[in-house]
């Protein structure tokens, strides 16, 4: 299960009600020592040391933003950076420096444009911050430029031998160079079939400890036993993908064929930006309407996404005979166009994301279709 705590999901300026972009994700494992039993969308058992986390965009007062929530920058596994642009890397140095001070000394891994080094450079050797831990830097131009198609800007982390994240970068279009992140986690379990052993007379020992590992054994009596035939392995796969700036939904067409959930930018709604464009058609400004996602995520039957990154002139009530713009104006915006499941952003709203589960012997899972559900507000939680 993947959960989301919105951080931030204003565009360009804070509001009253809204920071500016930031993104968690908590990478969570239901097997994972301290979980309870099952898979169920509102676990949070799990213990705090073993719930890695994901910081998609770092606007300024993330950091603030998180005292409100229980994530722990110890936690932090990577920090993923869409583009340049200041609402969304402004506060990154600042997190860097508590982290610091927070007493981190585990290696902290960054995806980010090679602009956004040259930034952290300059704070390093102008303000003397120091980072007592290795901040392992990976350069998105780096990795979309290699000649290899295979894992071409693609990084994978291992958070354990049964848990793992595959992050894959996707081209944007906005007036810097923007990406999108798919993120995938792929966690991995192997059951021992014990009835079946003890009805091949095949009493517990060490050897089903073998067998649960994927090794063949030998019993005493010199019986062979396969671990295929006793071992069933189930993976559970969960994918969502998250915008960044971005004016054509259609660059991340691949990135949703197999994906749970769309996160992506609706800063207004097209009847307002068709009225932007027409007033100084030499400015551009490159952002998505909530009917152009709509249409979008219709065309591909996305049955999920999440807007965000809302212009400061609608207010967060859902009011749609209100003349003050408000939430309603985006949300029918995107209604007229798209049926599936559509929730708005709020700072500090979480969402869990539940994936298909892939049996190893090709049958069904029990979760043919993905999930995603609201769960509340991490204020609260």
């Amino acid at each position: 299960m993947l959960k989301l705590t919105f951080l931030g999901t204003s565009a360009g300026v804070p509001t009253k009600q809204r920071n500016v972009t930031a993104l968690a994700i908590e990478c969570l494992n239901p097997h994972a020592s301290g979980s309870s039993k099952g898979n169920q969308p509102h676990s949070n058992s799990q213990n705090k040391k073993s719930r890695p986390w994901l910081l998609i965009d770092c606007g300024e007062g993330t950091q603030q933003q998180l005292l409100h929530t229980k994530l722990s920058l110890r936690q932090l596994t990577a920090i993923c950076i869409t583009h340049v642009h200041g609402d969304h890397c402004y506060g990154l140095p600042g997190l860097l420096a508590s982290a610091a001070m927070s007493g981190r000394r585990e290696p902290l891994t960054l995806i980010a444009p090679k602009a956004i080094s040259a930034l952290l450079d300059a704070f390093i050797l102008h303000t003397e911050l120091y980072l007592p831990f290795t901040l392992n830097f990976v350069s998105i131009e780096d990795l979309l430029s290699q000649e290899v198609n295979v894992n071409k800007g693609t990084v994978k982390i291992d958070l354990d031998n049964q848990h793992q994240l595959i992050i894959e970068i996707y081209p944007l279009s906005h007036r810097v160079p923007s990406h999108g992140f798919g993120i995938t986690q792929t966690i991995s379990r192997r059951t021992l079939n014990t009835g079946k052993l003890i009805a091949d007379g095949v009493p517990a020992s060490a050897l089903w400890g073998k067998l649960q590992q994927g090794e063949n054994v030998i019993t005493e009596d010199g019986q062979h036993l396969h671990s295929a035939d006793y071992v069933h392995d189930d993976v559970q796969r969960t994918k969502v993908v998250i915008a960044g700036d971005n004016d054509t939904p259609e660059c991340l067409s691949e990135a949703v064929m197999d994906a749970d959930l769309l996160v992506h930018e609706a800063t207004y709604t097209h009847e307002v930006m068709m009225a932007i464009q027409a007033r100084n058609p030499d400015f551009d400004p490159m952002h998505s309407s909530a009917h152009i996602v709509g249409t979008f995520a219709q065309k591909m039957s996305l049955k999920n996404i999440i807007l965000t990154h809302f212009s400061a002139r609608y207010q967060s009530f859902d009011n749609p005979d209100s003349e003050t713009p408000n939430m309603a104006y985006i949300r029918l915006d995107a209604q007229s166009v798209y049926q599936g499941n559509i929730w708005l952003a709020e700072d500090f709203a979480q969402y869990s994301v539940n994936g298909a589960i892939d049996l190893a012997d090709n049958q069904a899972g029990s979760q043919k279709e993905s999930r995603v559900q609201y769960v509340g507000s991490a204020r609260s939680n």
